[in-house]
């Protein structure tokens, strides 16, 4: 440990040496960059319906959150509640995300496989779809505002 009470020239070595520290400190308490932000969400939102849990993809949804066909947030989570408890296993990969960030709104277009069953090694239901997605930074969390998807094959 250096004592910065010795000559000047230590406590500058030690002023600076607290300067990085604390800098370093700073950094690592910082919030990830808006797009990294939008990233992690759109994972916890795959996580959470490959996991089954419509309650934690409901916390993703808008209030005012509209899908297909008018689809409002609790028709968006009955929805997903409904595909899960058909199948025992539920598989969502997403393919590359093309993000476009406009300050705190977001649209994210992706291609998604989506397989249910009942968890035997070969999926029962599947299809992969085409997804555009709008996103709103609410409170600093990322909320889906809309979507739209329709069946690539």
């Amino acid at each position: 440990m250096v004592d910065c009470r010795r000559s000047g020239l230590d406590r500058w070595r030690c002023g600076v040496w607290m300067a990085l520290a604390l800098a370093l400190l700073l950094a690592g308490c910082t919030r990830p960059a808006p797009e990294e932000a939008l990233r992690n969400a759109l994972e916890e939102v795959r996580a959470s319906i490959v996991e089954r849990d419509a309650a934690t993809l409901r916390r993703y949804l808008a209030d005012d959150f509209i899908g297909p066909g008018g689809m409002d947030r609790d028709q968006a989570r009955r929805t997903a509640a409904l595909y899960m408890m058909r199948h025992e296993k539920v598989l969502l990969t997403l393919g590359p995300l093309d993000v476009n960030l406009q300050d705190s709104h977001a649209t994210v277009a992706f291609t998604a496989a989506l397989t249910g069953g009942s968890g035997f090694l070969v999926p029962e239901r599947g299809n992969v779809y085409k997804v555009e997605t709008g996103w709103r930074l609410e409170g600093g969390d990322w909320k889906i505002t809309s979507a739209r998807w329709a069946p690539v094959l």
